[in-house]
C-alpha cells in the first residue's frame, strides 16, 4: 500500500515537472500552425541570434543557483545580471561615442560589472541578506546608475568591431553564435568537469554537509556572483550588437526572459533542478516563443503579459513539483 502511494507521488511529481515543457511545446505548435514560415532554417538562425544575450545570462545565473541551491525564495539567485549587462553596454557605448578605444571602454565596463558582483557577494555572504531581495535591489540601483551614465538616450554604435558579432560569419555560421557556443562549452567544463565546479554544486546541494566536509561555502557562493557578473559583462556586447547600439529599457525584458528560461530549463533535468544545459535550451525556447508571437502578429504588450504569466506558471509548477516529491 505504502509503495503504491510512493509510486503515485513520484508519477505526479514527474507529470508536474514536465508540465512547463509541455505548455511551451504546445505554444510552439500553435505558433507553427498559424505562421507557415516559422519552421524555416532562416527563422531558426534568427531564433538562435535572438537568444544569445539570454543564453549568456542564464549561464551565469546557473552558477549562482548551483552554489546557493535552487529554492526560489531562499536559494541562490541573481536578478541583477541583466542590469549589469545593460550597464556595461551603456558604459561601453558612452565611452566609444566620446572617442575612446573599445579596449578602454571594455575595461571600464568590466570594472563596473565586477564591482556589482562583489557588492552582491559581500551583502549575501557577509551580511547574510536574502539573495532574491539583495539582487533585486541591485537591479534597481544599477538601472539608476545606467540612466545617469547614458542620460537614458539612444546611442548609435560607431565601432565596427561589435557589429561583427551580428554580421560576420565563420564557416557559414554567424560569429556571435560561434563565440557564445564556445563560452557555454568553457562554462560547462568549469561547472561540471572541474573540482571547483563540483564543490560549487556540493555547496548548493547541502550547505551543512559541504561545510562539514571542509568546503568554504561562502567563498564559493561569492565566486559564483563574480562569475555571474562577468557573464553580464559579456552579455553587454551582444546587447549592443543586437540593437546596433545602446537603447534604454531593455533590462526588464532581459530579466523576464532570463528567469523564465532558467526555471523552464529545470524541466529538462531528470531531477527537475536547474542545470546549465537546461537553462540554455530554455533560453532558445523563450526566444522562439517571442519571435513566434511576433510572427503571428501578437501585440508586444500581450507578449509581455504571456511571458509574465508563463513565469508564474513555471515557478508555481516548480514549487508544486518539489512539494510533491
Amino acid at each position: 500500500m505504502l509503495s503504491r502511494s510512493i509510486a503515485r507521488h513520484r508519477l505526479m511529481a514527474e507529470l508536474v515537472g514536465f508540465l512547463p515543457l509541455i505548455i511551451f511545446l504546445a505554444l510552439l505548435t500553435y505558433v507553427g500552425l498559424n505562421a507557415p514560415n516559422f519552421m524555416t532554417l532562416f527563422n531558426l538562425k534568427l531564433v538562435l541570434m535572438q537568444s544569445l544575450p539570454v543564453v549568456l545570462l542564464v549561464t551565469g545565473l546557473s552558477a549562482v543557483v548551483m552554489a546557493g541551491g535552487d529554492d526560489v525564495v531562499s536559494g541562490g539567485i541573481d536578478l541583477s545580471i541583466p542590469a549589469t549587462a545593460v550597464l556595461c553596454a551603456g558604459i561601453t557605448a558612452v565611452l566609444l561615442a566620446s572617442g575612446l578605444s573599445l579596449f578602454v571602454a571594455s575595461l571600464a565596463a568590466l570594472a563596473a560589472a565586477l564591482a556589482a558582483g562583489a557588492v552582491n557577494a559581500v551583502l549575501i555572504t557577509r551580511l547574510r541578506m536574502t539573495p532574491l531581495l539583495t539582487t533585486l535591489a541591485m537591479f534597481v540601483a544599477l538601472v539608476g546608475i545606467n540612466n545617469m551614465v547614458t542620460s537614458r538616450r539612444r546611442i548609435n554604435l560607431t565601432d565596427g568591431h561589435i557589429g561583427l558579432l551580428r554580421e560576420d560569419f565563420v564557416f557559414g555560421i554567424p560569429l556571435g553564435i560561434v563565440i557564445v557556443a564556445l563560452v557555454v562549452l568553457v562554462a560547462y567544463h568549469l561547472l561540471h568537469r572541474t573540482r571547483w565546479g563540483l564543490n560549487l554544486q556540493a555547496a548548493g546541494g547541502s550547505r551543512d554537509a559541504a561545510e562539514i566536509s571542509g568546503l568554504k561555502v561562502d567563498r564559493l557562493v561569492a565566486q559564483s556572483y563574480l562569475l555571474a557578473a562577468f557573464m553580464g559583462f559579456l552579455t553587454g556586447f551582444f546587447v549592443l550588437a543586437r540593437g546596433n547600439g545602446y537603447s534604454p529599457g531593455v533590462e526588464n525584458n532581459l530579466m523576464l526572459e532570463m528567469v523564465l528560461a532558467n526555471f523552464l530549463g529545470a524541466a529538462f533535468s531528470p531531477r527537475r533542478v536547474v542545470t546549465m544545459w537546461g537553462a540554455v535550451l530554455g533560453a532558445v525556447l523563450v526566444a522562439a516563443i517571442s519571435i513566434g508571437l511576433k510572427t503571428i502578429g501578437v501585440n508586444v504588450f500581450w507578449t509581455d503579459l504571456v511571458k509574465g504569466a508563463l513565469i508564474l506558471v513555471v515557478v508555481a509548477l516548480s514549487a508544486i513539483s518539489q512539494r510533491v516529491q
